[in-house]
Formats: C-alpha cells, structure tokens, sequence
C-alpha cells in the first residue's frame, strides 16, 4: 500500500458500489500499463495519447449533449450531483470560461493502492488517466491545469478548467 492519503468519507453502500466500477476502470489501466512493459513496450509511449484520444471523444458527445462549450454546461453534464459524491468533490468556481473543482478522494488511486502500486507508479497512472480529463477540456476549448493530485502526495485534486482565452488574460 502506498502513502498516498485517500480516504472516503462519504460511506453509503450505493456510492461505494459505483465507485467499484470506477475503481475497475482504473484496473484496465493498471494492467494494460503492466501487461504493455512485460511485452517490452513503455506505456508513455501510447497510454497518454490513446486516453486523450478517448477523452475527446467523450467530451465531443458532452459539448452535443450540453448544446454549449460553456465550462457550466461541463459541470452539469460530467460533475452531476451523483459524479460529485463519488470524487467528493467541491465546486470552487464555476462560470463559462472556468470550471474549478476540488476532488478529496479518487477511487482510481484506491484501485492502484489495493494492487500495491507504489505512489510513483501510482503518480503516472493518474497522469495517464488525466489525459482523458485533457481531452474532454480540448473539446470545449480549454487547457486542463492540475496544480495539486491526491496520487500526487497532495490533500486533493485540484483540477482546473480554463477557457484558453482566460488563460491569456492572466
């Protein structure tokens, strides 16, 4: 187990049962990463483009299912009430151009840590599977900034949404 603090704190039986199929998400990557350098072949090579790929896929059938690139139409469509307990997530900011939110547990980085990943392999699945997260921000015009991961060693996840033109006025 790695030394990564991740503890839920929200503890009912129906969020745990999602976040299990989270954490099974975060198993498929966990082992093709493994499978992948068993074969002789480094996963940077392909995991971040293949999961940015898969990113903007996701987030081009958002922006449809939202009818806007507006960062509020994200949080509607992706970070729900429901999406929201499972992350245990705090909605910082949130206005067109820039979505803020602060995720306090990951059931990603609990699947890694029940396989016994150590927190730097633990620190790269997460940059892996942040690509997707990426990806969605690609399509609405945004760059993804992540000043502070749980996998990371940090208390959260900070994970920032910044239309591009905001980015500019800073």
């Amino acid at each position: 187990m790695s030394e990564i603090k991740n503890e839920a704190h929200i503890k009912n039986p129906l969020v745990r049962a999602v976040r299990e199929q989270f954490e099974h998400r975060a198993l498929w990557l966990y082992f093709l990463c493994d499978e992948a350098k068993r074969k002789g072949l480094d996963p940077d090579s392909f995991a971040p483009a293949a999961i940015s790929r898969c990113g903007r896929f996701n987030g081009a059938n958002l922006v449809k299912q939202a009818q806007t690139t507006s960062l509020k139409g994200l949080r509607r469509k992706l970070f729900s009430t429901p999406a929201r307990w499972m992350f245990e997530i705090k909605v910082r900011n949130s206005t067109d151009d820039r979505l803020e939110l602060d995720f306090h547990y990951c059931p990603l980085v609990k699947a890694w840590q029940k396989q016994g990943c150590s927190a730097e392999e633990i620190g790269r699945l997460c940059d892996f599977a942040m690509c997707g997260d990426g990806g969605i921000a690609e399509q609405f015009g945004c760059t993804l900034e992540l000043p502070q991961t749980i996998a990371h060693g940090d208390d959260i996840c900070a994970v920032r949404f910044v239309r591009k033109k905001e980015r500019e006025k800073e």
